[in-house]
Formats: structure tokens, C-alpha cells, sequence
């Protein structure tokens, strides 16, 4: 029986991966700060599920402050999903719990990991905040990162720990650029959960800029996948992939689409852009479709029919 380490383990993708695990059968540590960043509450919401089963096994606390050696002794996979997240946010008198949350625990994870003897695999949660206002779209992982934001200065930072500790110690690393990632449970300062939360609420939605820009919108059960994937295919160590949904989506089209979920027009609020958010994001994922055999599966219109019918459950 494998036994794994989920970091972050109550957040949005880190209790979906949690799940998906102890479906597996795996046995599953799960770390988790239960920082006030978003409410805790929907964290511990994300989990109880979870805490029932008897694979599970919660620790909450810091990752700097854990005995990691004793931790990782028999762990064979760590999926390290931890982070301190949200692009604007990030400037100003936060930075502080981006480095450390993203850049110096990541740090000490990787220093017990050189030791960890049962250690297979580590797969690290990267973002396409790496790439910044990338020149070339769809961007491939051989663009040069230019992060227009602290947050993805931090997480680019931990990225390249990563190969670093990789290339002098063997740890066995593999990181996912995720692009955009949507879907049940996600977190509340995400565009998706405040625009479907508005709309319960009779609110107007707020819209940074004029609407035009795109994302790569990522439903979570294909990160998810994605991460599976990544933990036993052997030819990934030392190597970045991105992840995506496949398909590039203006804003203001995805708005159309989520009036027609939820059966009403959506007030907008149009707001001045956001410093540190990149315009346009489209992931090309030829190499992880290649490598991992990565395979979008949930079209966007179905993952937010299931974001709404989540959102509906949570507020009502």
C-alpha cells in the first residue's frame, strides 16, 4: 500500500487529491495551516468527509515547524500543494507570507525529502503565473518564465528550489504548471465561486478590466488526473508540464455561458484592472498529453454547471 503526503491537504485541489487517493486505497497524510487567507471554515468543510476515513490522517500545523524526517519515512509520494495563493494579494505588506509560505517551506520540505530513502516521487504545484504576459500563446514549457506579479516570483522561485534539490540530491521532483484551475470547493477569491456567489446574492459581479481577457480555464478533476499521472510515470523526474484545459476562453464569453447556467442576465461591475494579472493565458499541453498521457476530459460548460450546483449547496 502506497503512502502519500498531501500539502495543503484542505484546500481546494489539495482535498480533491486527498480524495482521489483514498480511493486508490492509498494511505494519506494530509498537512494542512488552516491559515485565515479564506475562511477556515470551508476548509474544514472541504475535509470532514475525509477525516472519517481510516487511510486519513490529518496534522495541522506549519510545514516549517513539523518533524518532517519522522514524517516522511515510509512516504513514497509527496504531492506538495501547499501555498500561500491569489495573485493580488501579493503585493504590499502580504509578500511576506508568499516567501514564506511558497518559497522557505518548500525549502525545508525539499531538505528532509533528500534524506527520505522510500521517497519515489514529488510532484510540486506550479502555476501558469510563472509565465507572465507570455510572448508566444498557446506557451510551451520552454518559454522563458517572466512572472508580472510577486506571487508568481515566489512560486517560480519554489519551482526552480525544486529542480535544484533535484539536480544535486536526486530528489525526485516533477512540477505541474496549472493553468486556472475551477471546479467544487474552490476558493472563495476565485473569479468562478465570487461570480456564482454574487449571482445567489442578487450582487453584481465584479469584472477587472474590460471582460476581454483569456484564460485557459482548468476543471479540477483533470488536475487531478494530471497529479495521479505524474506520481508513477517514470520518465517525468526533473521535468516541468503544464497543465490546462485544453481550450482559450474570453471572459466576457464565459459570462454568457454562466447566465445561461443559472437561468438569469449577470449585473456586471466594471472595474480597473488588476496589477500583477496577466492578460491572456493559454497552456499548450502537447508534452504532458505526450508524457503523462494527459487528456482534458470536462468541457467548461459542464465543470461550471458543477461549480454552480457546488456554490448553490455552500450559500443556500
Amino acid at each position: 500500500m502506497t503512502k502519500t503526503i498531501v500539502t495543503g491537504a484542505a484546500g481546494f485541489i489539495g482535498s480533491h487529491l486527498a480524495e482521489a487517493l483514498l480511493q486508490q486505497g492509498q494511505e494519506v497524510i494530509g498537512i494542512d495551516q488552516f491559515n485565515d487567507y479564506y475562511d477556515p471554515g470551508l476548509k474544514h468543510k472541504n475535509i470532514a468527509h475525509l477525516q472519517i476515513h481510516p487511510k486519513f490522517t490529518l496534522i495541522t500545523g506549519d510545514i516549517q515547524d513539523l518533524d518532517l524526517q519522522e514524517l516522511l519515512k515510509d512516504v513514497e509520494v509527496i504531492y506538495h500543494q501547499a501555498a500561500q495563493a491569489g495573485v493580488r494579494a501579493s503585493w504590499g505588506e502580504g509578500f511576506r507570507n508568499y516567501t514564506e509560505r511558497n518559497i522557505s517551506s518548500t525549502q525545508v520540505l525539499l531538505e528532509a525529502a533528500k534524506n527520505a530513502e522510500n521517497l519515489k516521487r514529488l510532484v510540486f504545484a506550479s502555476t501558469s503565473s510563472v509565465y507572465g504576459d507570455a510572448e508566444t500563446l498557446p506557451t510551451h514549457e520552454k518559454i522563458p518564465p517572466q512572472p508580472v506579479s510577486p506571487y508568481g516570483i515566489t512560486k517560480l522561485a519554489a519551482e526552480r528550489l525544486c529542480m535544484l534539490y533535484h539536480k544535486n540530491f536526486g530528489v525526485p521532483i516533477v512540477a505541474l504548471r496549472y493553468f486556472t484551475v475551477y471546479g467544487p470547493r474552490q476558493r472563495p477569491d476565485m473569479a468562478f465561486h465570487k461570480f456564482f456567489k454574487a449571482v445567489l446574492q442578487d450582487e453584481a459581479i465584479p469584472i477587472y478590466g474590460d471582460g476581454l481577457q483569456t484564460r485557459d480555464f482548468t476543471f479540477v478533476s483533470d488536475v487531478i488526473a494530471a497529479n495521479l499521472a505524474a506520481a508513477i510515470v517514470p520518465e517525468v523526474v526533473g521535468e516541468v508540464f503544464n497543465i490546462g484545459g485544453g481550450s482559450r476562453v474570453v471572459l466576457a464569453e464565459v459570462l454568457d455561458t454562466m447566465a445561461e447556467i443559472v437561468g438569469k442576465p449577470i449585473n456586471k461591475n466594471y472595474i480597473s484592472r488588476a496589477m500583477g494579472d496577466a492578460r491572456h493565458t493559454a497552456a499548450d499541453v502537447s508534452k504532458a498529453k505526450q508524457v503523462l498521457g494527459y487528456q482534458p476530459q470536462v468541457a467548461l460548460r459542464e465543470g461550471l454547471i458543477q461549480e454552480w450546483q457546488w456554490v448553490c449547496g455552500l450559500y443556500a
